[in-house]
C-alpha cells in the first residue's frame, strides 16, 4: 500500500438516490468509495466496513441516516477496490483513510468500524486525535487480545467463501451472525443479494492485517468521546469484549442492541438512530 496522498483522476461514477460511488486513486491504490450526501455543516462519518464486505452492504444503514454525510470505502481486493499489491497492517489502512478524507476536502471526521473495521477505527482515532472527533465502535474488540467468539463460527470465518457462493452464505450466517439471522431467514436473502464478492488475496491480506494487532496498550490514550454498540446475540464477538472496550476508553458507554453480530445490517434504523443521536445530540 502506497503512502503517497495525491488523489487521481475518477475512472468510475454512480448514484443511487443521496449516496455517489465511484472509484479513485489516492496514491497507487484504486478505490471505491461511496459518499451519502448530508449536512455539510457538521464532520461527515468515515464508515469502516466488516471483513470482505463491499460498501453496499452498508446501504440500507446508510440509507437510515437522517442528514448525516457519510463516507465508506471498499478495503483493496474486495468490492470495487483493486487488490493491493503487498499486505498491509492497521496502521496503513489508517494512513490511506486519513489522506482519503484530506483529499476530499475534510479537516474533521467522526470515525464508526463494523466487526474487524472497528479494530481500523480505533487505530485511526489513535493515530489522528485532532482529526477524529467522535468515534463509534461496533460489534468489535480490542484485537488479537480479546474474548473469543465461539470456535466453530470463528472458524467459517476463515475463507471467504461466503461471499462468492451464496448458498454457502445462506447456509451458515444464521450460526455465524447469530441475531435476526438465526430469527428470520429471510432477511439472510436480503443480505446476500448485496454482496458483490471480496478477492482471495483482498481477504487473506484483511486476515492477515490483524494478526497479533491490539489496541490494549494504548486505549486508554483515547480522548474522544466513544460509543459502543454490541449485540446481545454475537457468536463472533461476545458482548464481554464491549465492556473491555467501555472499560479501557476514558470517554465511553456501551449499549447492548437485542440483536446478533450484523446488527448494522438486520436493523438499520435502530443502529442508525442511536449513532446520530451520539453524534448529532449529545454534547
Amino acid at each position: 500500500m502506497n503512502d503517497r496522498s495525491a488523489i487521481g483522476m475518477d475512472v468510475a461514477a454512480g448514484r443511487s438516490g443521496d449516496i455517489e460511488a465511484r472509484t479513485t486513486l489516492v496514491g497507487d491504490q484504486q478505490l471505491m468509495v461511496a459518499v451519502k450526501r448530508g449536512d455539510e455543516s457538521r464532520p461527515p462519518l468515515l464508515l469502516f466496513n466488516g471483513i470482505g464486505a463491499n460498501w453496499e452492504l452498508a446501504k440500507p444503514f446508510l440509507e437510515a441516516l437522517s442528514d448525516t454525510k457519510a463516507i465508506i470505502f471498499d478495503m483493496p481486493g474486495i468490492g470495487g477496490s483493486s487488490s493491493p499489491r503487498r499486505p498491509y497492517r492497521p496502521s496503513g489502512v489508517a494512513r490511506l483513510a486519513a489522506r482519503l478524507v484530506a483529499d476530499l476536502g475534510h479537516q474533521e471526521i467522526d470515525v464508526a468500524g463494523v466487526s474487524w473495521g472497528g479494530g481500523i477505527a480505533q487505530e485511526f482515532a489513535h493515530q489522528n486525535p485532532r482529526l477524529c472527533r467522535r468515534l463509534v465502535l461496533a460489534a468489535t474488540s480490542p484485537g488479537a487480545i480479546m474474548i473469543p467468539g465461539r470456535p466453530r463460527a470463528l472458524l467459517r470465518m476463515a475463507t471467504p467463501r461466503r461471499y462468492w457462493d451464496k448458498a454457502h452464505m445462506t447456509k451458515i450466517a444464521p450460526e455465524i451472525y447469530g441475531g435476526s439471522f438465526k430469527n428470520d431467514p429471510s432477511m439472510i436473502g436480503r443480505h446476500v443479494e448485496g454482496m458483490f464478492g471480496a478477492s482471495s488475496v483482498g481477504y487473506v491480506y484483511q486476515l492477515l492485517a490483524m494478526v497479533g494487532w491490539t489496541s490494549l496498550p494504548w486505549l486508554r490514550s483515547l480522548r474522544q468521546p466513544t460509543l459502543i454498540l454490541m449485540g446481545r446475540d454475537d457468536p463472533l464477538v461476545p458482548l464481554a469484549n464491549g465492556h473491555v472496550l467501555a472499560r479501557l476508553i476514558p470517554n465511553a458507554r456501551l449499549e447492548v442492541i437485542d440483536d446478533g453480530h450484523l446488527f448494522i445490517v438486520t436493523r438499520p434504523v435502530e443502529t442508525a438512530r442511536r449513532i446520530e443521536r451520539f453524534l448529532v445530540h449529545e454534547r
